[in-house]
Order: structure tokens, then C-alpha cells, then sequence
């Protein structure tokens, strides 16, 4: 499987809202190749998360994989959706678009999510630590809205500094 260039920070793909996966008129086997697309990619990268606005399609779907005692547990998450939110966690974050930058940020500590499957088939999950963060990171990429976007001012700003330093490295 090809292992497709990541966008970066400042790519306008990054702040579009995607469009919906239409299971009508997308191919089985289209579908199906552009996962493994996206699994290779976001394994080679060593992320447990990966939106298709992160390689430049502008689509609502996203794949997880934070491995739950050791084991690879593939989730796909096409127009995925929260329906509910509990508690806090704040523990720092990373990601794939912005290489080398992390930052403590405060999420829901336990989601609910509705979503399709890679067949089109409707589902519901809940995460808790981890997985609830990496629920709310991809969904967020889907809304045109990365990591550093919910940071408060005084932190986005030392963050966009350190973007700006780390940039330098990604030409």
C-alpha cells in the first residue's frame, strides 16, 4: 500500500469542514483502497489517527487505531458524529499535520460517537482516555479544525511560535 503524503499546518484543505461520505455512490472497491491508503499511511507516520483532510480529500471519514492492550483494533469512522460527552482529561496531544509539536489540551474523558463502518453500516462506540481523544482529534479535523484551534490564547500563541520555528524543518 502506498503511504501518502501527510498535509501539513497551513494547507487550506486543513480548515475546510468535509463533505459527507456518500456510500451510494462510492465504490466498494474505491472505498476500500483508499483505507488501506490511509492505514499504511498512518501507521508509517506512528499515529493512532488519521482524517482524510490530513492527505488532502475532503471527506468525513477517519481512521483509529490506539491499540488497546497491544492489539491493532482498526475503527473507521465514516460522517461520524458525537452524541455524548463526559468529563475532563487534560494530557498532551499531538498531531500528524503539526510534526514535533505537542501541547497539554482538555478534552471530554469519556465519548459517544455515531458512525459508518467501511461497508456503510451504522454504528455507535464509546471511548474513554485515549480513544475518546482520538474520537474528538479526527472529528475535529473533519469540522476544518485542528488541535492548536482549542488551545487558549496564551498557549495557541506559544504554539504558533513553535509552528512557525518547527516549519523550518518539514521543506
Amino acid at each position: 500500500m502506498p503511504v501518502l503524503p501527510i498535509m501539513r499546518h497551513g494547507e487550506p484543505c486543513l480548515k475546510k469542514v468535509s463533505l459527507p461520505v456518500d456510500f451510494a455512490t462510492f465504490k466498494k472497491r474505491d472505498i476500500a483502497k483508499l483505507l488501506k491508503n490511509m492505514w499504511s499511511t498512518m501507521y508509517a507516520a506512528k499515529g493512532v489517527g488519521l482524517a482524510a483532510p490530513q492527505i488532502g480529500l475532503n471527506l468525513r471519514l477517519a481512521v483509529i487505531d490506539v491499540r488497546p492492550d497491544g492489539k491493532r483494533q482498526k475503527l473507521v469512522l465514516a460522517n461520524p458524529e458525537i452524541i455524548s460527552r463526559e468529563g475532563d482529561l487534560h494530557e498532551e496531544e499531538g498531531c500528524l499535520s503539526i510534526p514535533g509539536l505537542y501541547a497539554k489540551l482538555t478534552r471530554s474523558a469519556k465519548v459517544t460517537i455515531r458512525a459508518f463502518d467501511e461497508k456503510g453500516e451504522p454504528y455507535e462506540m464509546t471511548g474513554t482516555d485515549l480513544l475518546a481523544r482520538a474520537f474528538q482529534h479526527e472529528i475535529d479535523h473533519l469540522d476544518g479544525k485542528l488541535f492548536v484551534d482549542r488551545l487558549d490564547f496564551p498557549e495557541k500563541m506559544k504554539a504558533m511560535q513553535a509552528i512557525r520555528e518547527l516549519k523550518k524543518s518539514w521543506i
